[in-house]
């Protein structure tokens, strides 16, 4: 016990001497400035210097929580220092753009609670060898928001920065094309791919969120339905409102409803609504199932397509997987298996039903749909930068794109022991950046593959980010430098200033 208490004293000790008179007011002020910014900036300043306090104290013991509560909490030096943080991040991140050999950008505009038309802007960039992504700037458009405007806000930014677009490889967006190589983002083209349906389907789906505001529109209806969902025992006790924007919405509300039918049409009973014999249409209920189950799929691919480093080989690849599942749902349809679309085979099994041909024809004609759609909005891809995926695949070597001293080159690497171990070990992009020095033709080639954006999916999270930032009550605030530090993803020298 005696050794674990001298260690323990030890160890505080070691934390003791991080912090000396001319450097803890500062670390403070940044601590409960960070804790401001990704708390709520709402909080009153007493709770959040009471959190400093107290973490300080658990960790460094009195005299360090003492020192901590001298630092001032005013507004001013709260939004001053998160102000410096966001200046220190950004000029870092700009000379690291600068000093990149390439980079991409992704790129997105929306209009914020004051009516502010907002463009955001991520870059991905090389440092230290290895792909980082950033927020570049969150900038408001003065007028309109053609591509012209677009352009000419980034550009000004650029020139302002001396940041150089010869280097640029790549714009992600959601539709508007320019003239370096240009990247439409591939959860729209999904969006936009799964818009179309039978008009059999489309009216299902229309009802069914009819049913859904008729309840969750009216406040009383709401609160009725929760209790009685209580009452009944249910899994959920509310609905899901569809919300055309959000990518989830819509597969997310048909499994709900589908989930919670048998509490919606007793609660009809007493409500009566125009539509409620749709709950007691087994008929009906067989589309309002598949949709139920295909939008769930649909929500899967989305959920695949974001997050970071996320590139042209990882969408081409889940599509593809998506197209023959398509398919393969197809062909099961026409042989009377519905396995594959649980909530419609476990409605049938249960009810001792057969699927209605009607249904079964729109089913297969939105698959069919889907099927065409998916490939128009994703072209199939050539095998041409196979090589780029797996450079050690001796089938590659008879690419058309590498002249005769690149496929020499590309032998070499597929040769390499250790090489193929860090293959394994290291993101794709990684690795390729990893044999710029040595191999630096192949690597500017595949550099130009797999460092552009192929989603706009950093700007969409920032943008939910910036929603919770910039409320109503908060409409004049500038987000830009709390939203720079909240997607800072990695350490920068906060100390400076």
């Amino acid at each position: 016990m005696e050794g674990r208490v001298s260690r323990s004293n030890a160890v505080r000790g070691g934390w003791s001497k991080l912090i000396c008179p001319s450097q803890d007011t500062l670390l403070g002020r940044n601590l409960v400035a960070e804790e401001k910014l990704f708390g709520s900036q709402t909080s009153q300043k007493h709770v959040v210097a009471s959190v400093a306090v107290l973490r300080f104290h658990c960790m460094l013991g009195e005299k360090a929580a003492k020192r901590i509560d001298m630092v001032p909490l005013s507004n001013n030096t709260l939004s001053r220092r998160i102000n410096d943080m966001s200046n220190n991040v950004e000029t870092t991140i700009v000379q690291r753009v600068k000093n990149s050999p390439y980079y991409a950008i992704q790129l997105d505009e929306s209009t914020d609670v004051a009516n502010l038309a907002i463009l955001l802007l991520f870059v991905r960039y090389v440092n230290e060898g290895l792909v980082e992504e950033d927020l570049l700037f969150c900038r408001p458009l003065e007028e309109r928001t053609t591509g012209e405007d677009i352009f000419n806000l980034t550009n000004a930014y650029f020139q302002e920065k001396e940041i150089d677009w010869s280097r640029c490889l790549g714009i992600c967006t959601d539709g508007v094309a320019s003239k370096v190589s240009w990247t439409h983002c591939s959860i729209h083209r999904k969006a936009l791919a799964t818009k179309h349906m039978p008009e059999g389907l489309k009216e299902v789906l229309d009802n069914a969120v009819k049913m859904v505001n008729f309840i969750k529109s009216r406040p009383t209806n709401s609160r009725i339905f929760h209790v009685l969902c209580e009452e009944m025992g249910s899994i959920h006790n509310c609905l899901l409102t569809h919300t055309e924007v959000r990518w989830l919405s819509r597969g997310k509300i048909l499994v709900r409803l589908f989930e919670l039918r048998t509490e919606i049409l007793v609660f009809f009973n007493s409500h009566p609504f125009h539509l409620a014999s749709c709950m007691e249409n087994n008929v009906w209920l067989h589309s309002l199932a598949y949709l139920a189950d295909i939008f769930s799929r649909i929500n899967d691919l989305n959920l695949s397509l974001q997050g970071l480093n996320i590139t042209v080989f990882n969408v081409q690849d889940r599509v593809e997987s998506m197209i023959k599942k398509l398919q393969f749902w197809e062909s099961c349809l026409e042989n009377n298996q519905t396995e594959c679309f649980s909530n419609l085979h476990d409605f049938l099994a249960e009810h001792k039903l057969q699927l209605d041909q009607c249904t079964k024809t729109n089913i297969t004609a939105h698959l069919k749909g889907l099927c065409t759609t998916f490939r128009d909005y994703f072209p199939a891809i050539s095998g041409d930068n196979d090589w780029i995926r797996n450079p050690f695949d001796d089938t590659t070597f008879s690419t058309q794109i590498l002249n005769t001293e690149e496929k020499e080159k590309l032998i070499e690497i597929s040769c390499d022991y250790e090489l193929r171990r860090s293959f394994r070990n290291l993101s794709l992009i990684n690795f390729w950046l990893s044999l710029r020095n040595k191999y630096p033709l192949l690597a500017e080639k595949a550099a130009a593959v797999l460092l552009p954006f192929s989603t706009t999916y950093l700007c969409e999270k920032a943008f939910s980010s910036y929603a919770h930032l910039k409320t109503k009550y908060r409409n004049r605030l500038d987000a830009e430098p709390d939203l720079r530090l909240i997607f800072l993803q990695r350490f920068h020298n906060l100390e400076k200033g």
